[in-house]
């Protein structure tokens, strides 16, 4: 069956946006307990490409399906996991990349470079890090994983917070009753 993306973000209501994250089946990853450990000579680079023994993996395919077995650690090494085995991955800052924003009823949603549409909330936090000037937003995705806001997503994301008064905020903005601040 021929892959089809989920449609244009900004077109769909929080409800639409809930039903295709929960549609979206990953492998039980937590409950596997794998024997083997390696590397996989894999890493994903800071603009999200990921390789593999050095050239770049060009079937997007592929991508979503290593990206569906990525877990971090909470020493922060990024792993693959499967039944059998658990492989290191070198992720150069976040193992995905936000490229799209919108605000939709009390929520914050956004798709990844994989597809994956993922809501900012408890569960899903927004971080800032850097310096004011020039602040990294990560978002929290799953299994430790983050996103980071590319520029554009980042630039829509400061749009919505500037047309709900976050100067007047602190510069936070809120999502399914979390605040965030945008501001490292």
């Amino acid at each position: 069956m021929p892959y089809e993306p989920p449609p244009y973000l900004a077109e769909l209501t929080l409800a639409e946006i809930a039903d295709l994250v929960a549609a979206r089946k990953l492998p039980p990853v937590e409950g596997w307990a794998p024997q083997r450990q390696g590397d996989s000579a894999m890493r994903i680079a800071a603009d999200g490409t990921w390789y593999h023994e050095g050239e770049p993996i060009r079937r997007e395919a592929m991508v979503r399906a290593f990206a569906g077995l990525l877990m971090r650690d909470d020493e922060g090494q990024h792993w693959l996991v499967t039944p059998f085995e658990k492989l290191t991955i070198a992720v150069e800052d976040a193992a995905f990349i936000a490229t799209d924003c919108t605000r939709t009823e009390d929520a914050l949603a956004f798709r990844l470079n994989t597809d994956d549409l993922v809501i900012a909330g408890p569960d899903h936090p927004l971080r800032a890090e850097g310096e004011a000037e020039t602040p990294a937003i990560y978002l929290h995705v799953r299994r430790g994983c983050e996103a980071r806001l590319n520029r554009s997503t980042w630039a829509q994301l400061a749009e919505i917070a500037l047309a709900e008064g976050a100067q007047d905020k602190g510069w936070q903005v809120a999502s399914r009753g979390a605040t965030f601040s945008l501001l490292p």
